[in-house]
């Protein structure tokens, strides 16, 4: 059964910093692409940041970009997303997702599994 279970969420301050984690069982980091997606209330769902199954490519939208960054352990079939310099408009249900795109590609749509998402909230 493939699972994703995401962890690390919680309150922060504005400027500060949390590490989310992805943790994936079922299956291996390197037939599946993970993408992290959030959901502020009210707002749809967007993807914020990707890494592809071979762990080379890498993608940020816009409003995350140069504050957050994916990584992976395939030794422990993990996927991390660091957030820092947090801001009141990162606050929202964070999800992660797997892909089997191929290459060395990642998307931010068409995902196959989807965790059930964590809440991070950025206030003072």
């Amino acid at each position: 059964q493939l699972q994703l279970v995401e962890s690390g969420g919680g309150l922060v301050q504005p400027g500060g910093s949390l590490r989310l984690s992805c943790t994936v069982s079922g299956f291996t980091l390197d037939f599946y692409a993970i993408t992290w997606f959030r959901q502020a209330p009210g707002k749809e769902r967007e993807g914020v940041a990707c890494i592809s199954k071979n762990g080379v490519s890498t993608k940020y939208s816009s409003s995350v970009k140069g504050r957050f960054t994916i990584s992976r352990d395939t030794a422990n079939n993990t996927v991390y997303l660091q957030m820092n310099n947090l801001a009141p408009e990162d606050t929202g249900t964070y999800y992660c997702a797997a892909d089997q795109v191929p290459g060395t590609y990642c998307l931010f749509y068409g995902m196959d599994y989807w965790g059930k998402g964590i809440p991070v909230t950025v206030s003072s």
